[in-house]
């Protein structure tokens, strides 16, 4: 039954490029607040993209849209066809759309809305410098039309807001989101000793793509050598695992390639481990692994996990580079109740502050305020 103390009392409509898997708990978990329902309209990506999609939703709404693709790079365009019709099926009383300018079709959804008085909310990671070529003269000028069409901005982390606001968007209409894709953890972590065990375990948990840069984290095992014994548990599959399993007899052969783990499967990987380390981008299963009291070292990537990792739960370092990951490394397992205290922090932010049910709520107040 929906709350009506915080729930959004009309029909809520998403608008998203492709229907990610890690997104769908949140669309569902969402729709549980909305009186109305929730549908969401998405298409499909590029084959060479390699993302996960999900073809179903369990409790939203799910309406496939059909995505050209135009250019690539840093020209990349998408017009997706179905938005009105979409539209006008469900006939929503809000719409959240992507607030990405390259999405061709957007500026039409919202004047649909528009025309009927009914809100439109942008949601992105912020407004990063950067637009295609062919509008690189006016780039501020280009996104100030754009974010200009929506009512409200909802961004991921405190960086994408202070983009939002430098181009002039209101800031009083921006909110924060922190990007969550797990609920609040329903049990306490894993107990840790003090000191670590014959040899501390680093876990990588993810699927094994080229921007994951697991090959960085087998060289910097190598790199810290038999001063500092340690046990690398990689858990995943992707396109790119035999490359690393090659990579890995040559440069740190003991690394252990469990294969792909989902569910309760995870629960013994995460358990045993005393550091997560995700080297590149990505990475859902870096709010699943804080969730386990695990504290976390990550790539610096767009500010989405600014909230997330921090100086008191784990590090970020400088994305590809060799010597700032083994460092890192040597630092988090030169002190092993440093790191359970840091650890401690990962299960207090994911239990408190960044959870689906925190963002949630943060749709749900931002709905209610148009």
């Amino acid at each position: 039954m929906v709350n009506p103390e915080s729930s959004f009392p009309g029909k809520l409509a998403i608008q998203q490029r492709v229907l990610t898997t890690y997104r769908a708990a949140f669309f569902d978990a969402l729709a549980r607040s909305c009186a109305g329902g929730l549908s969401v309209c998405a298409g499909l990506p590029r084959p060479e993209e390699s993302i996960a999609t999900a073809d179903s939703l369990l409790i939203s709404h799910y309406s496939p849209a059909r995505n050209l693709h135009l250019f690539h790079g840093p020209l990349y365009l998408c017009y997706q066809r179905g938005l009105l019709d979409w539209l006008a099926d469900w006939n929503p009383d809000a719409l959240i759309v992507e607030a990405n300018p390259r999405y061709l079709a957007t500026p039409t959804a919202v004047r649909w809305m528009k025309q009927r008085g009914r809100p439109v909310i942008g949601w992105g990671l912020g407004a990063p410098r950067g637009s295609p070529p062919i509008l690189k003269k006016n780039d501020g000028g280009w996104r100030r039309a754009f974010l200009r069409r929506f009512d409200a901005l909802l961004t991921y982390s405190r960086r994408g807001a202070d983009e939002y606001a430098a181009l002039g968007f209101h800031a009083d209409r921006i909110f924060v989101a922190p990007n969550a894709a797990a609920p609040r953890p329903s049990s306490p972590p894993p107990f840790r000793p003090p000191a670590f065990g014959e040899r501390p375990v680093i876990l990588f948990v993810g699927r094994l793509q080229s921007r994951k840069r697991v090959d960085l984290l087998l060289q910097a095992c190598a790199s810290l050598g038999e001063a500092v014994r340690l046990r690398l548990v990689i858990v995943g599959d992707g396109p790119e695992r035999l490359a690393l399993e090659a990579l890995a007899k040559t440069t740190y052969p003991s690394a252990e390639f469990i294969g792909a783990k989902h569910g309760a499967e995870l629960i013994p990987w995460f358990s045993a481990a005393d550091l997560f380390v995700l080297p590149g981008t990505g990475g859902l299963a870096v709010q699943e692994a804080m969730s386990y009291g695990l504290p976390v070292i990550m790539g610096q990537g767009d500010g989405t996990n600014d909230d997330l990792v921090r100086p008191g739960n784990g590090w970020q370092i400088p994305p590809d580079n060799l010597n700032a990951l083994t460092e890192t490394i040597r630092q988090a397992l030169a002190d092993a109740k440093r790191l359970r205290v840091m650890g401690v922090e990962s299960y207090r932010i994911v239990a408190e502050e960044i959870n689906l049910e925190k963002m949630v709520g943060v749709f749900v107040k931002v709905l209610n305020k148009f």
